[in-house]
């Protein structure tokens, strides 16, 4: 019986006797449609959420705790609930404008964007 050796999942390369290597981590990079200009974008949307519109916050380059944190506040400046997800702050409900306010409040550089 012949034995292969074992691979890594993730790059494919040969693992190390009885360890496996972490992945590579990758440098940080701007999600799709949103781009890396220092920018904070405070938009709405509705899509895929049956009609319910939603305050998102993207563009912003900081720890998975501070973003966190940031979301716990702006949730409570607007009464509203919300998360979250993938690097990107989700309130429920439209509240760009108080939301917008709130971060400039605080430094950032931020814009409404969409329609």
């Amino acid at each position: 019986m012949e034995t292969r050796p074992r691979l890594h999942i993730d790059r494919g390369q040969p693992l190390q006797a009885g360890r496996a290597s972490p992945p590579a981590r990758e440098p940080a990079r701007a999600l799709p449609g949103h781009p890396a200009d220092g920018w904070v974008r405070v938009s709405r949307e509705t899509k895929g959420r049956k009609g319910k519109g939603v305050t998102l916050v993207s563009g912003l380059r900081m720890a998975p705790e501070q973003l966190e944190e940031l979301c716990r506040a702006l949730k409570q400046r607007c009464g509203a609930g919300g998360g979250v997800k993938a690097g990107i702050i989700e309130v429920q409900g439209d509240h760009r404008e108080v939301v917008l306010a709130e971060l400039q409040a605080r430094g950032f550089k931020a814009k409404l964007a969409g329609g």
